[in-house]
C-alpha cells in the first residue's frame, strides 16, 4: 500500500524514464566524437579509437617498418588497435556506467558493450 493511498505517479515515472534515456543518448554521442589512443612498440605504432571503437587513426613509425619482417608490425598495429579499444571500454564504463546502474545494474542491457 502506497502512503495516503495514492497511486504511484506515471507522469512522474515516464519522465525519469525519459531522462535517463535521454541522458544515456547523450553519452553515447558523446562517446562517439571522443577520441582515445593507443600504442604499443614503445610508441612505434600508434592507434587512435573514438570512445564507441571506431577506428579513427593508424600512426606507424618508420623505425618499425622492415620489409623482411612484416609480421612483427601486424602484431604492434594488433596491440596498438587493442589497446586504444580497451581504452575506450574504460571510458564507456566511466560514461555509461552510472546511467545503466540506474536502469538495472549495468549489465545485461540490449545493445550496451558491457
Amino acid at each position: 500500500m502506497i502512503p495516503g493511498g495514492g497511486q504511484p505517479n506515471m507522469q512522474q515515472l515516464l519522465q525519469q524514464a525519459q531522462k535517463m534515456q535521454q541522458d544515456l543518448a547523450n553519452a553515447q554521442e558523446e562517446l562517439a566524437r571522443t577520441e582515445v589512443d593507443g600504442q604499443a612498440g614503445g610508441g612505434l605504432v600508434k592507434a587512435t579509437v573514438t570512445g564507441s571503437g571506431e577506428l579513427r587513426a593508424l600512426v606507424i613509425d618508420p623505425k618499425a617498418v622492415d620489409p623482411e619482417d612484416t609480421e612483427t608490425l601486424a602484431d604492434l598495429i594488433v596491440a596498438a588497435v587493442q589497446a586504444a579499444n580497451e581504452n575506450a571500454q574504460t571510458l564507456q564504463q566511466q560514461k555509461l556506467g552510472p546511467l545503466t546502474q540506474g536502469l538495472g545494474g549495468g549489465s545485461g542491457i540490449p545493445g550496451l558493450p558491457f
